[in-house]
């Protein structure tokens, strides 16, 4: 990195400031890789999809595949994220509610722990919905001040949005504590998935704020309207993905790019406040299958006149592999491609050099409804870059790429230099 670095101040003093004209924006689709399907005659949503400018940026660039998820870590979007924005995991992760925390703006010190905390729905002891039926954010607001209420003595809750927020444990101590992902654990017994070791005494407290919370939820008039509207109550809080406050080397200090995030999630914004970046808030963009695509390009290419480079985040196609649900998955990745790419495509042209990536974070397989580790394929295309043979954008494509396979974390590097800033 050092010698990239030198490079850079090298260009940028001695050849002028031409060698930063260069715009670049990454596609994230989150989730979108995965498996061959038998229902789709042995593709993957990718290959089955109709993606033409997903094919267009792999047929006029290059393509590889990404190692985001370094070994003997959790496949989640927080470590797959941070790889693809060109921070190493094993370095500077903490976990997954620290960065949410910096979007919240939760009051979080280093004495404390941060949570992420979901409303889920159980029915006999059993998560049956991670997600509280993607519970409002109206709603979650007024369950959030009732929890205030009851555990005030242990921490704080947070609102985010919809089924995603946060609990800050005062803590006063490190914790060795283990959590698991309830999008994990879906139909299994609670029991069995609590926060360890259960005889913590961290532990013993945390695991006894969400069983209570039980108390407070069940008959709330919120989750009361919901059961009457035919909806899933958000009826029990799971805590997990703690840790304590990160700290990170700024985006541009590393890179010597200004940064953007577009998206509707609140863990990406919270690892672009840890990087320096501008957070863009797109309305319409809802972390769900009814995100506002064409909204996310538009600003996108309003906010490039400003910024260098814009890091734009998809959730639509990991909730639809979440759920299990073929048809949406497929269609999230066709509205990535028709509406964000499409639009991107007609438009960098105005900005005379550009580089263009597309690439998940992780998948999120319609098999298997959970995160895994394999890596991801990574499209690229540049103005001043060269192509490789591959023809078109899927998992499988991408293993002849001439990228070949590379380590999530030095995406970045080697996308600035195939883009000729070096």
């Amino acid at each position: 990195m050092k010698d990239f670095l030198k490079k850079w101040v090298y260009k940028t003093l001695f050849v002028g400031e031409s060698s930063l004209i260069m715009k670049y924006v990454v596609v994230i689709g989150d989730g979108m890789a995965d498996y061959t399907l038998e229902e789709l005659e042995g593709r993957t949503p990718l290959q089955a999809a109709e993606t033409p400018n997903m094919d267009y940026i792999a047929s006029r660039g290059v393509s590889g595949l990404l190692k985001t998820v370094p070994d003997g870590m959790e496949p989640g979007s927080d470590v797959a994220n941070l790889s693809i924005m060109g921070y190493n995991p094993k370095e500077c992760y903490t976990g997954r509610g620290p960065l949410e925390a910096a979007s919240i703006g939760a009051d979080f010190n280093g004495d404390e722990l941060a949570f992420r905390c979901n409303f889920i729905t159980i029915h006999e002891d059993r998560i049956i919905d991670f997600n509280a039926d993607h519970i409002s954010t109206e709603e979650a607001s007024e369950l959030i001040e009732a929890l205030n209420q009851k555990f005030y003595h242990w921490g704080k809750f947070y609102l985010g949005t919809s089924y995603r927020n946060l609990f800050i444990f005062k803590n006063n101590g490190s914790s060795p504590l283990k959590s698991t992902p309830p999008h994990d654990i879906v139909n299994e017994p609670l029991s069995d998935n609590l926060i360890k070791p259960r005889d913590h005494e961290k532990a013993v407290i945390l695991n006894k704020i969400m069983d209570d919370s039980r108390t407070v939820l069940r008959n709330h008039p919120i989750n009361l309207k919901r059961i009457e509207d035919g909806k899933k109550p958000g009826n029990m809080i799971w805590l997990w993905g703690q840790g304590g406050k990160p700290q990170m080397t700024p985006f541009k200090e590393k890179y010597g790019l200004k940064g953007a995030t577009i998206t509707g999630v609140d863990l990406i914004k919270g690892i672009g406040v840890y990087l320096g970046f501008t957070n863009i808030n797109v309305p319409g963009a809802t972390g769900y299958y009814d995100t506002d695509y064409c909204g996310k390009a538009k600003y996108a290419l309003e906010a490039l006149k400003d910024q260098d480079i814009v890091f734009i985040h998809v959730e639509a196609p990991d909730e639809a592999g979440h759920a299990g649900d073929l048809t949406e998955k497929i269609k999230a990745i066709e509205r990535i491609d028709h509406r964000i790419l499409e639009k991107l495509l007609d438009n960098l042209s105005e900005f005379n050099d550009y580089s263009i990536s597309i690439l998940p974070d992780h998948p999120t397989p319609i098999k298997v409804k959970t995160h895994t580790t394999d890596p991801v394929p990574c499209a690229m295309y540049s103005t001043g870059g060269k192509r490789d043979d591959v023809q078109y954008y899927d998992e499988y494509s991408a293993k002849n790429g001439s990228q070949g396979l590379m380590d999530g974390y030095r995406f970045i590097e080697n996308y600035l230099n195939y883009s000729r800033l070096i």
